[in-house]
């Protein structure tokens, strides 16, 4: 749900999950769908598993009752006016008794993002709002979900953004965004213990992304 890239939706499917990655940006949706080919044409998924695109709205999703196990709505309520709409949206195509991954920005890391920037939340399309946990769970928990655990991620990013609001959200070429976006691909790619160290203690304090884990209740129609 919001597929965007496909980061999680390549990621399941690599595991061998049937995947629908449903988005309304055609642009990333065809990128996405090239990039499913790949990873079939490469052997990177088991060959039962299938993957598909889907455009759409998240306020008036295309599927039917019930029809996923699992959804995965990485940072896409912040977006939205209708917010707790597409929470609605979200439950009634979870079958009873199926979870969901709901990721939005973490409050601390993107208040920060809000003071230094006007234009990192005043753009077309971007975040309208900031949540604490507790006013997300109430939220997903008054759709009727149940609500799971939660943690924290992402802390070596914060700092990038709000590198990236203050000299500029669109300023990519300035040398501190450059070398810690550096930074960060080497971290991904390399995986060196002292960063995952790092990362880990400070996710639960500037963990630039809160993920909670919710179920539709079983008896739920």
């Amino acid at each position: 749900m919001g597929c965007g890239g496909g980061r999680h939706a390549f990621e399941v499917y690599r595991r061998g999950a049937d995947v629908v990655a449903f988005d309304q940006n055609v642009a990333d949706l065809a990128e996405v769908e090239t990039m499913f080919g790949a990873m079939k044409a490469e052997g990177e998924a088991p060959g039962s598993a299938t993957a598909e695109t889907v455009k759409g709205d998240a306020l008036d999703m295309p599927f039917g009752d019930g029809g996923f196990d699992r959804v995965v709505a990485s940072e896409i309520f912040e977006h939205l006016p209708h917010d707790t709409a597409a929470m609605k949206e979200l439950y009634r195509v979870l079958r009873p008794g199926g979870i969901a991954a709901v990721t939005v920005p973490s409050f601390l890391p993107e208040r920060v993002c809000w003071a230094l920037s006007e234009d990192y939340h005043t753009n077309e399309g971007g975040h309208i709002r900031i949540y604490t946990r507790a006013e997300l769970e109430a939220k997903l928990k008054a759709t009727g979900f149940e609500i799971g655990p939660h943690h924290h991620a992402h802390a070596l990013h914060a700092p990038y953004w709000w590198i990236k609001c203050a000299v500029g959200t669109d300023n990519d070429d300035h040398p501190a965004v450059k070398s810690y976006h550096e930074m960060l691909v080497w971290d991904m790619l390399q995986a060196p213990k002292v960063t995952r160290v790092a990362e880990k203690l400070l996710n639960p304090v500037i963990g630039k992304s809160v993920i909670v884990y919710v179920r539709k209740p079983l008896g739920a129609a």
